[in-house]
This record gives C-alpha cells, structure tokens and sequence, in this order.
C-alpha cells in the first residue's frame, strides 16, 4: 500500500508519503527509509522535501482503527432484561 501527498504548493518537490509492506517486518526505521530511498533514487534528484512513514501491514491495521475513548473504554454495556 502507497499513499502519497503534494504538500509543495505547486512546485512538485515537497511530498508526504506512506508505505505498508510485510519486508518492513523486523527491521528497523532507518532501514526502512534507506528501502525507499533506493526506490526513489532517480525522484530524490528533484524532491526538495520528504516526509515518510514505512509501517508493516499489522502497523498499518492498528493506525487505520481509531482507539476507543476513555470515556468509551470505561463504559459498562447495557443489558436487556
């Protein structure tokens, strides 16, 4: 999964992006971005600006399901008598 911003205003060289991937899996941030990097090599020449986040799919899920409230999480469910 690839998701990716324009945040440059017209200039083309200033971008948000995300990256889900199962090979991110036991590795570390720095080696993640490097994966990227690699990927993008040829677009890094002209990118003034990049902000990345490289998450695993299980990271992905977790991100995508807002966590509940701490009012919701405290609440008792009602029963029907």
């Amino acid at each position: 999964h690839v998701e990716v911003a324009d945040l440059s205003d017209g200039c083309g060289a200033k971008f948000s992006i995300i990256v889900v991937s199962e090979q991110f899996e036991g590795k570390p941030l720095l080696q993640r971005h490097r994966m990227v990097n690699s990927c993008l090599a040829a677009e890094m020449e002209r990118i003034h600006a990049l902000q990345m986040k490289t998450w695993t799919p299980e990271q992905w899920e977790r991100k995508r399901t807002p966590e509940p409230t701490a009012e919701e999480a405290t609440e008792a469910p009602v029963e029907s008598e």
